[in-house]
């Protein structure tokens, strides 16, 4: 008896008795790994012709609409774990070089002290008035309406 897709629902032309030919997948549409790689080039690849479109001026509205996304965007592009080197040290520099950070520590420290670079504001201090109380309607509770049951509706002044 030859399998056919007429005589056999489960018959397909990659399996010889059950098992998959030699050379074919058992995944008709590739490996999982694949088919992420190739959409996320796709993706990318649309990502970065939009952005050679519409980059900088986007770039912008963000910056100007929206500064803490735009904030949390840029804290995003900075690496989480940063490795700092020192490389000698103190050690290291020349008698000029120490000199020269002496001297810049120092004309810091001058300027500091000097309130060079303190930034006052005047201004006066005005009262202001505070806003008038809105006076709110109370609700009805459950028992004001069981008590207006009983009662003869008021006649309307018009």
């Amino acid at each position: 008896m030859a399998l056919n897709a007429k005589t056999d629902p489960t018959y397909s032309p990659k399996r010889i008795n059950g098992k998959f030919a030699p050379g074919v997948s058992g995944n008709p549409g590739g490996s999982l790994e694949a088919t992420r790689r190739s959409f996320n080039k796709d993706f990318l690849l649309a990502l970065a012709a939009d952005f050679k479109q519409h980059g900088a001026s986007a770039i912008a509205t963000v910056r100007k609409q929206q500064p803490a996304a735009y904030m949390k965007i840029c804290a995003l592009l900075v690496p989480r774990e940063m490795k700092v080197e020192h490389s000698g040290g103190v050690k290291a520099m020349t008698d000029e070089q120490l000199e020269a950070g002496i001297e810049a520590i120092t004309a810091m420290l001058a300027a500091r002290d000097a309130g060079t670079s303190a930034k006052v504001i005047e201004g006066k201090v005005e009262q202001v008035p505070a806003p008038p109380k809105v006076r709110r309607k109370r609700r009805k509770t459950d028992d004001d309406v069981v008590e207006d049951v009983g009662r003869e509706p008021e006649a309307s002044n018009s």
